[in-house]
């Protein structure tokens, strides 16, 4: 048989070109190829093609990418239009870039077609050439590739008209890849429910055909009921269809239709595996997903080290929340060392990125006095423009940098006027310009004004202003004495943790303000106050621990809590550990 075909190829390049195209047929790659070779160089088109097929699939021959690419110009030349369409798909994708088409040349320019082993960038130009050859000799690959290049291209190729037209005539012909882009145009130009019935009926076309885009947009429109019957259960399964064809997007709502359980039966692990897949495919968006779902309470066990590893994926691909998230971890030391410098580079990312909450945290750690030297006013300008913007929470932020200098001038009254316009809908600034008018800081005193301000906030459930209102209330200042209210408000802080609210409580509990008396109680709060790090509590439970004020001495724990509160600078213990010392039995 070898022997034949040496004959028939020696006799007739077409001959051997039909020879090889059997053999082919047949799965005898290795004996079909130097047929194909022998038509190929007495210039038969095809044959070229199926040479450079060969050498670019490393079938009946070593693959060669330079060879594949010399051969496959030399057929597109020659007229081949499933050449032209495969060179204008191979330009597009960045696999090829052809400098000139004279096929002369391609002997010299070979080994430079596929010099290296990764996409170089598109080549747009060649792709639009050989693309309209391919497309005007009526191939629907071609049609396709052509109205891509029309659309995706440089702004001078881009001609949205005339691509929507050549889309058309590819899907006309059954193409799937046309079926998808004349989708996508059409979805651009429809307004009524026929056209959104025929962009899913496009988009159904090329899904039948397996391709990954049009199986995940068609789920997009399932899931939503757009252009078809609305169906969650049927769009999950085309989500997981083009998940396991590689598209990431639908990789990440499969998982988390499968973490969360939603019409499909829960899977958690199979689920994070399907983010993981998409995240190491590039997707930064899977990456802050899993990051989110090893940082935050719910079906996967809290892993902050996994989770920093996830963000820090998707903060370096540009997802600015993850890395505000990664900056965070950073400054707690959760599953990272605690390294506020490397938190103020990703809160930096991620605030240059305009995610306004990192602009806050990044304030915050500037005040600390870390951060690079042009932070203070870069934050302030940021906050000066959202604020000029109507930005209520900038305007608060902006009255925070006047208060205290970051960035700008130390302006009080500037400060004051901010703060009374982000007051309008901000407790935070409620808080703070009550506590300008109590004080008054850049306005004039005004306790009236002051106390109000503090009740928005208190009623906003903002701890700091339910004790200023309550000591407003205990004393009377801004309005008439309140005590039983003021008790109240001083419970719903320290419910909340609030050290001071806890030590007011022991201090009206001991008979302050005409409230009945109750020691025990009192010692209660101051000793939850000191626990917390309240000094003047400190030093107060040392004394009624001393003295057994509330019926408990102990002069051990007393001298504890005397010299914690000295530690802290309340001057007031010496006295009380000298007497102690005094008194210490020999």
């Amino acid at each position: 048989m070898a022997f034949v075909d040496r004959m028939i190829g020696l006799a007739s390049p077409a001959a051997a070109f039909r020879r090889a195209v059997r053999l082919s047929g047949e799965g005898k790659a290795a004996q079909a190829f130097p047929l194909f070779t022998r038509a190929a160089k007495a210039g038969i088109a095809d044959a070229e093609y199926r040479v450079a097929r060969s050498y670019l699939e490393g079938s009946g021959v070593p693959p060669s990418r330079a060879e594949g690419a010399r051969w496959l110009q030399r057929a597109a030349t020659h007229g081949c239009i499933e050449a032209q369409s495969m060179l204008a798909a191979l330009c597009v994708n960045g696999l090829v870039n052809v400098a000139s088409s004279d096929p002369m040349a391609m002997g010299a320019r070979a080994e430079r077609l596929f010099a290296a082993d990764a996409p170089t960038g598109p080549d747009f130009e060649s792709a639009l050439k050989w693309a309209r050859q391919a497309a005007e000799a009526g191939s629907a690959e071609g049609q396709a590739l052509l109205a891509y290049v029309m659309t995706g291209g440089p702004e001078s190729m881009r001609d949205p008209e005339e691509a929507h037209r050549w889309y058309q005539r590819s899907a006309a012909a059954g193409c799937p890849e046309g079926c998808l882009g004349y989708a996508l145009s059409l979805a651009r130009r429809t307004r009524d429910e026929e056209g959104r019935r025929e962009v899913a009926e496009q988009l159904r076309r090329a899904a039948a055909a397996e391709v990954p885009t049009a199986l995940f947009l068609l789920a997009v429109l399932t899931e939503q009921g757009v252009g078809v019957t609305r169906d969650r259960a049927v769009a999950a399964q085309l989500y997981r269809h083009a998940a396991e064809r590689g598209q990431r997007s639908a990789q990440v709502r499969w998982g988390l239709a499968l973490i969360e359980g939603r019409d499909v039966e829960q899977d958690v692990t199979t689920g994070e595996s399907w983010l993981r897949r998409a995240a190491f495919a590039g997707d930064p968006e899977a990456a802050a997903f899993v990051g989110d779902l090893y940082a935050r309470s719910g079906p996967m066990p809290p892993n902050y080290t996994e989770a920093a590893s996830w963000y820090r994926r998707a903060a370096e691909a540009g997802h600015k929340t993850s890395a505000r998230a990664l900056g965070s971890l950073y400054l707690t030391g959760a599953g990272v060392p605690h390294d506020i410098e490397e938190a103020s580079h990703w809160l930096r990312v991620s605030a240059e990125s305009g995610d306004l909450a990192s602009r806050v945290d990044l304030a915050n750690v500037v005040l600390q006095g870390v951060g690079a030297p042009d932070d203070p006013a870069r934050i302030a300008a940021w906050f000066k423009e959202a604020a000029a913007s109507g930005d209520l929470v900038a305007a608060f932020n902006l009255g925070v940098c006047l208060a205290k200098g970051m960035g700008v001038e130390r302006d009080e009254e500037q400060a004051a006027q901010w703060l009374r316009r982000a007051a309008e809908g901000v407790a935070d600034a409620q808080y703070m310009y009550g506590r300008m008018l109590a004080e008054g800081r850049g306005v004039v005193r005004d306790l009236v004004e002051a106390r109000a301000w503090f009740a928005r906030a208190a009623d906003a459930g903002m701890p700091d202003a339910q004790v200023a209102l309550a000591e407003m209330m205990a004393n009377g200042r801004g309005g008439p004495r309140q005590p039983a209210a003021a008790v109240e408000l001083f419970e719903k802080a320290a419910a909340k943790g609030h050290s001071g609210a806890m030590f007011a409580l022991g201090a009206l509990h001991s008979g302050a303000h005409d409230l009945p008396m109750d020691r025990a109680t009192a010692q209660r709060w101051f000793r939850a106050a000191a626990e917390l790090g309240h000094g003047q509590a400190q030093l107060t439970l040392g004394r009624y621990l001393a003295g057994g004020v509330a019926g408990e001495r102990n002069a051990a724990e007393a001298r504890l809590w005397l010299e914690r509160a000295l530690a802290q600078g309340v001057t007031d213990a010496e006295p009380d550990l000298a007497a102690l010392t005094t008194l210490a039995p020999p």
